[in-house]
């Protein structure tokens, strides 16, 4: 378990993951909930596969996968603070709509024939830390400086804190609460990207259930459900513990069947 080679591989499984999670965190945190951000993964990826071919420079796919993200995650907040939806509803929505988008823009089948320049960008490392490590600690290192630094952060944990109390109090909690999923929506495109050139094609059926684990690292690094607590370092360790114990257990040779007993029982127990 303790080997260099595996240590890296851990790294590698908890970084598409923990990015995914410091979307998340800003949503549930301000008081929201959001399902479709494992179908975003799927269909962002479809959309930089298709652009990442070698008829573009690598920034294209990447903006590509971002921008989808982003707009879905606009459509996300629109819904749920403009439209006064319950968040669980609509994005659960989205999540069913996204993922069929994903296979009809694809028509069910994978995206071959990546550059290897795109190939590159999940294989590479540098002093030996996996490139993929290091986009998510540049997340990491943002995330946490605008929860904790900023008045926008500050804001963010009022309306999970009490909604009404900080509408009175002059907060514009419309345009707070979309901004959450909408970087909810961007960071789902940046997994989309970062998992497409690990995995080297891109798959309308990739990413199915990463909402869990991304939700299962939030609750266990000490996020509230109810919105308005929760610390990045937190969640980063959630992550972490996560990839750890479905890394163990892979080893050991337990059953992917047990691994998702595993990881319900850890959400259970975490919010008890």
């Amino acid at each position: 378990f303790i080997t260099p080679g595996n240590l890296v591989n851990i790294l590698k499984q908890a970084s598409i993951n923990g990015i995914l999670a410091f979307g998340m965190m800003f949503v549930i945190v301000a008081g929201g909930f959001d399902m479709s951000v494992c179908s975003t993964v799927a269909f962002a990826g479809i959309l930089a596969a298709m652009t990442g071919q070698g008829n573009y420079p690598l920034i294209v796919p990447l903006l590509i996968a971002m921008l989808a993200g982003l707009a879905v995650g606009v459509l996300n907040g629109v819904g749920v603070a403009v439209g006064n939806l319950p968040p669980f509803i609509m994005t659960l929505g989205t999540m069913t709509a996204v993922r069929g988008l994903a296979l009809l823009i694809s028509n069910g089948k994978p995206v071959i024939g990546l550059s290897p320049e795109y190939k590159a960008v999940a294989a590479s490392s540098i002093c030996g830390i996996p490139m993929l490590a290091v986009f998510l600690a540049i997340i990491i290192a943002i995330c946490s400086f605008v929860l904790s630094k900023t008045v926008y952060g500050r804001r963010v944990y009022a309306c999970g804190g009490n909604l009404l109390a900080a509408r009175v109090s002059g907060i514009n909690t419309t345009k707070i609460r979309v901004s959450t999923f909408a970087i909810a929506g961007l960071l789902a495109g940046l997994s989309g990207f970062l998992m497409t050139s690990r995995v080297t094609i891109g798959q309308p059926t990739a990413a199915e259930s990463y909402e869990m684990d991304a939700i299962t690292a939030c609750v266990v690094g000490g996020v509230s459900m109810s919105g308005g607590v929760g610390k990045p370092w937190g969640v980063v360790v959630g992550c972490l513990l996560i990839t750890v114990i479905a890394n163990g257990l892979d080893i050991m040779g337990v059953s992917s069947h047990w691994q998702k007993i595993v990881k319900g029982l850890i959400i259970v127990l975490a919010v008890l």
